[in-house]
């Protein structure tokens, strides 16, 4: 039967966030529902808030979420109530062109639930990234539920839904960071720090945080950062190219989405290097490159959309390196919060004071 509970809930651009009643309708064909532990505070919630994904208000926000599988429905065969799962975006088809090739982090036909969550009145809501997690319990496709160690804090598992995996993959997956590499990370949030924790993982040798923000800089050494630099005072492509012996770094990832900042990134690689874009510009930026300098580097260019992940993959492996010690997951973690403090969550994140607000459910 269904199930209310109250939920965050974007009823309009740029307005506020409240609290609502939501309406979970009981698992059909294919979905599960799953009773949310926990669930971070991710900038595309903001981005859904304010309008910059689309206009389909309103939504229910929340989406970066571990929890418990509460029922599944009739034909869901590899899920069970009491599963504890990370909740993905990326559940993967199997049979559209990018799955056939092999490639299904690329997957152009991802499930969602079908049914809908709503308002008491019977309002339709949009949720984020197909999930919508701010809330005790949702639905969702059952491949977006994806099994992993329960010794794992939900937490800190919920972190590799989005924000967290999109950095270690932008790092390990799109660009291919291997032993004795250079690699600069340019923005130092969740992302960049999580590229930086990539890296580290991967044998990078020298690995260069760039920032404007010094606690943002003081982050990255925690994270692996061999060297920290403010781009507000130092021209960050000559310290790049400094520290790595005046060629620039193996792979350059950009975590911020600003075209001024990737021309930096662009520059700062090596000759043969890869950049990678995993920060999300807005709709109406432009790049401009001169042209011969695209053909005369060489390497690659690449976009880094949920960090080229597999969630049946990388997430059970990522949790494992957690629980042995070999990812420090926890230190994403700033604050713990309850679902009447998301906006406020908004805020700081908006200021540059956490690097994750965790949603307790």
């Amino acid at each position: 039967m269904p199930i209310e509970t109250q939920g965050v809930v974007a009823l309009g651009k740029g307005r506020p966030v409240s609290l609502e009643t939501i309406v979970v309708p009981e698992p059909g064909p294919g979905e599960a529902r799953v009773e949310v532990q926990a669930c971070g505070v991710c900038h595309t919630d903001l981005h859904y808030r304010e309008g910059g994904i689309n206009d389909d208000f309103p939504f229910l926000l929340g989406h970066e979420a571990a929890g418990v599988v509460e029922s599944v429905g009739p034909d869901v065969t590899d899920l069970a109530p009491g599963d504890f799962v990370i909740l993905n975006w990326r559940a993967v088809c199997g049979t559209c062109r990018a799955c056939l090739r092999g490639r299904p982090w690329y997957c152009f036909s991802t499930h969602n639930a079908k049914q809908k969550m709503t308002l008491t009145d019977g309002t339709e809501l949009s949720p984020a990234l197909g999930i919508g997690a701010f809330l005790k319990y949702t639905l969702v496709a059952a491949g977006q539920c994806t099994k992993v160690d329960p010794r794992a804090p939900a937490t800190v598992a919920g972190l590799l839904g989005c924000g967290v995996m999109a950095g270690i993959g932008a790092a390990l997956n799109t660009g291919n960071v291997g032993r004795g590499d250079s690699v600069a990370v340019f923005g130092c949030g969740g992302v960049g720090n999580a590229a930086i924790a990539g890296a580290l993982l991967a044998g990078a040798t020298t690995i260069i945080g760039v920032d404007i923000d010094e606690r943002k800089l003081a982050w990255a050494r925690d994270f692996g950062a061999t060297h920290v630099v403010n781009s507000r005072e130092t021209d960050p492509v000559e310290a790049i190219r400094s520290l790595t012996g005046g060629i620039g770094a193996d792979v350059v990832v950009e975590a911020v989405g600003l075209p001024q900042v990737y021309e930096q990134a662009f520059y700062a690689r090596d000759l043969a290097g890869t950049v990678v874009l995993v920060g999300v510009p807005r709709p109406d930026m432009q790049l401009t490159l001169p042209f011969l300098e695209v053909f005369g580097r060489g390497g690659a260019l690449k976009s880094s959309w949920y960090g080229d992940c597999l969630p049946t993959r990388d997430f059970p492996t990522l949790i494992d390196l957690y629980l042995q010690g070999r990812l420090p997951l926890d230190k994403f973690v700033t604050e713990e919060a309850g679902l009447g403090d998301v906006e406020e969550a908004f805020h700081k994140m908006e200021r540059g004071e956490v690097l994750r607000s965790v949603i307790v459910l």
